[in-house]
């Protein structure tokens, strides 16, 4: 039986930043999976939490804190509805004007994929959303891509 990302990633919902000048460790010890910083959870995480979940499962990661990291990670999936739950989602932050998937240097978010809920929603279970590890609704025109990730570092 094979565990799968969205398996190990559910686990830690409800898991949340510390508020106050506190760090959650656990939050911290993934933001510094790959480098020393940052110092504290007060930083957007949605990243690190992908990276952890797919360095626990030995799969091919991002190793950056960018979202739009994932973009070159993994093999691109055609649509949300051909996604299967686990995979990663990538999207536009924020309001106004947001470039493409080609700009890398720009706001995101990332995710794994939960469920398609028709017409232009889908859920998202991803870190960062409301500064703890839920299931989010999302509309699909904030979709950069999706990805499908392979084991192996």
């Amino acid at each position: 039986m094979e565990i799968t990302t969205y398996e190990v990633a559910s686990r830690f919902i409800g898991m949340r930043e510390v508020p106050g000048t506190a760090s959650n460790p656990q939050i911290l010890a993934m933001l510094q999976l790959d480098g020393s910083w940052p110092k504290d959870d007060a930083v957007p995480w949605c990243s690190a939490f992908v990276n952890f979940i797919c360095w626990l499962l030995g799969l091919h990661r991002s190793k950056s804190l960018r979202a739009r990291s994932w973009l070159w990670v993994g093999s691109p999936i055609g649509s949300i509805e051909e996604a299967k739950q686990g995979d990663i989602v990538i999207l536009k932050r924020g309001s106004g004007y947001q470039p493409g998937p080609d700009v890398l240097k720009a706001p995101g978010h990332v995710g794994f994929f939960s469920s398609y809920e028709g017409g232009d929603i889908f859920s998202l279970l991803g870190g960062n959303q409301s500064d703890t590890i839920s299931i989010a609704r999302y509309n699909i025109s904030r979709i950069l891509g999706v990805r499908r990730v392979e084991r192996g570092y």
